[in-house]
């Protein structure tokens, strides 16, 4: 097992990054303060507290929204103190302290709407409000070193461990989260009866208990990932988000105390998602009906691919790595995060994609808000927090898992990485501090096919290089071979037999109108095409393009999949046709 380096210790330098973890700070956070104002999330607490008399606005969910985007906060502050934006979040924190009852219970929707029915019905995400509570009460006491978030988070913990565990009530949480809330809180407290309470609710699922107000018969048990024990678990189903909060949760549950049956299950989950029901982009959850899995093997290019469903993959494949120390997880938390994840949101900051299809007819386009916005808040969370995914620690082995421009120092380590990564596949790392025969751990992505490691002996272990005996004052030259690699779907992926689809390093490529004069869905990629690597430092911030040529014939150009719809809108595709003889083309 490996401990994550926290990102609160990784100063990120890097031109990929910075500017992305910049607009983060001046603009989506902003921009998610402003909307959860205009959409009355914020004046719900108050409302809850009676500092206002009028009705409740939005969902049952809309208090996850407030508490994400505290969290996300608590992330900034940590490595760019800003005082106005702390008084801000000091404001909102303080409506939601007035509002929460004398016995801990809080959740806005219940207490104005319907008060007479709390804790009847299993989807209506009580827990899951709880947990993002919890989680942004850590984060911020973290940050500012403030408890007032805290108390309400521990408090609200407090209620349910009152009311729910062995030999109290049965709950099959409907949107799991709250498991992990518990076991970070477990793990900021010390207290043990949080862990209890997340393990208990875990095993609470395929015995029988989901209800939905009162029905059993409205409880889709595969929509919840209720048909069965989570022991005996094979095949990923149901809700996405919902699902992998879980396999993360378990993760957390196997590093802590150790359940072999889990392990067996998390291992056949992993296999079902990433074999059959993984998309090229890192996403996953192939349908808009239940935002979740279909059937193995049927992934359409007119997918959903929700961006809250990339980050949870980041989550919990994070978490199988730090638990293995095995590298192949590691590429999905990179795959995710570079393309799915990321093209979430805009390069303004300001408009967010919900779902993330692998083709679009120019009317698929991101929005500035939406009445379920989990997505943007979860934006504005995950993007300040991805330096604490770069490097992890083992004992006496640093582990570097991500190519970022960083520096951090930690323990008996410190380090500096200089990289034009995504977009070069040159490392140099400095090695300005590290204990007598330190070990370096280096991840060899798994896209890669060659890779030289100057003057050091290494050895691969599970798709790490392995130096041994480094000591301060070291430089490791690295090169990964990062030529363009035409991708082709499994013959089981029907829609895209006699597609390509193009990807450079982590980056997955996707074509938009508005650099081809063909359609984009007339494209024909010969296989004996010739691939040139563009620098375009004016174009979307500064990226690389691929240029596609038949012979001297120019066919096409693409741009990073993350990048896209970020012009005028147009039509895009990731998968085009390829042709296997060139003779017809273009006739």
């Amino acid at each position: 097992m490996s401990s994550p380096i926290p990102f609160t210790s990784v100063n990120i330098t890097d031109k990929f990054w910075s500017a992305r973890l910049k607009t983060s700070r001046d603009v989506t956070i902003n921009t998610c303060i402003q909307k959860c104002y205009e959409t009355g999330r914020i004046a719900n607490f108050a409302r809850a507290a009676e500092l206002d008399s009028t009705p409740h606005e939005g969902r049952f969910y809309n208090d996850s929204d407030v508490y994400k985007l505290l969290e996300g906060i608590a992330y900034t502050l940590h490595t760019n103190f800003d005082a106005e934006l702390e008084k801000r979040a000091d404001e909102i924190i303080d409506l939601i302290a007035a509002a929460q009852e004398e016995d801990g219970y809080i959740n806005t929707y219940f207490q104005l709407v319907r008060p007479w029915d709390k804790w009847t019905d299993m989807n209506l995400h009580e827990m899951y409000c709880g947990g993002h509570l919890i989680e942004a009460g850590i984060a911020y006491q973290q940050a500012t070193g403030k408890d007032k978030l805290l108390n309400v988070g521990i408090r609200f913990a407090n209620h349910i461990c009152s009311i729910f565990g062995p030999g109290k009530r049965h709950w099959v949480p409907g949107h799991q989260e709250i498991e992990l809330a518990l076991i970070k809180l477990y793990l900021h407290t010390g207290y043990e009866k949080y862990l209890d309470l997340a393990m208990f609710l875990l095993g609470e699922r395929g015995h029988g208990y989901g209800i939905k107000e009162g029905d059993p018969k409205k409880w889709n048990k595969e929509y919840y990932q209720d048909t069965c024990p989570i022991e005996f678990s094979d095949n990923v189903m149901g809700h996405a988000v919902r699902g992998v909060y879980m396999y993360s949760a378990i993760a957390d549950v196997i590093r802590l105390k150790g359940h072999e049956l889990y392990e067996k299950a998390l291992q056949r989950l992993w296999k079902s998602m990433v074999t059959r029901n993984y998309y090229i982009t890192g996403g996953i959850g192939q349908s808009a009906h239940n935002e979740g899995f279909t059937a193995d093997y049927d992934l359409p290019n007119l997918s959903y691919c929700e961006t809250c469903a990339a980050i949870a993959m980041v989550y919990w494949n994070a978490r199988m790595c730090w638990l293995y120390n095995d590298a192949k997880y590691m590429d999905v938390v990179e795959r995710s995060m570079y393309n799915n994840a990321l093209s979430g949101v805009s390069l303004s900051g300001d408009k967010f994609f919900y779902d993330n299809p692998l083709e679009s007819d120019g009317t698929h386009h991101r929005s500035p808000w939406f009445e379920c916005s989990c997505c943007p808040t979860q934006l504005a969370r995950f993007i300040p927090s991805i330096g604490g995914y770069i490097y992890a620690v083992d004992n006496d082995a640093l582990i570097v898992n991500l190519y970022v421009n960083s520096h951090v120092e930690y323990g008996d380590y410190g380090i500096s990485v200089k990289t034009d990564y995504p977009y070069d596949g040159k490392v140099t790392l400095m090695l300005e501090k590290a204990p007598t025969n330190g070990i370096l751990k280096l991840r060899i992505p798994g896209w890669c096919k060659g890779t030289k490691i100057k003057g050091y002996n290494f050895n691969i272990e599970k798709g790490y290089a392995v130096i041994n005996g480094v000591c301060s004052g070291m430089t490791v030259e690295i090169e990964f071979e990062m030529p363009v690699k035409s991708n082709h779907a499994i013959e089981y992926v029907t829609e895209n037999r006699g597609f390509v689809a193009l990807s450079r390093g982590p980056l997955v490529y996707c074509f938009e109108q508005k650099d081809n004069p063909i359609a984009v869905d007339k494209l024909i990629i010969p296989d004996n095409a010739i691939f040139i690597i563009n620098e375009a430092p004016a174009l979307l911030g500064g990226t690389y393009t691929i240029e596609i040529y038949n012979g001297n014939k120019k066919l096409a150009t693409a741009i990073p999949y993350c990048l896209w719809n970020n012009r005028e809108a147009c039509a895009m595709k990731v998968w085009v046709k390829e042709q296997i003889t060139a003779d017809e083309l273009y006739k």
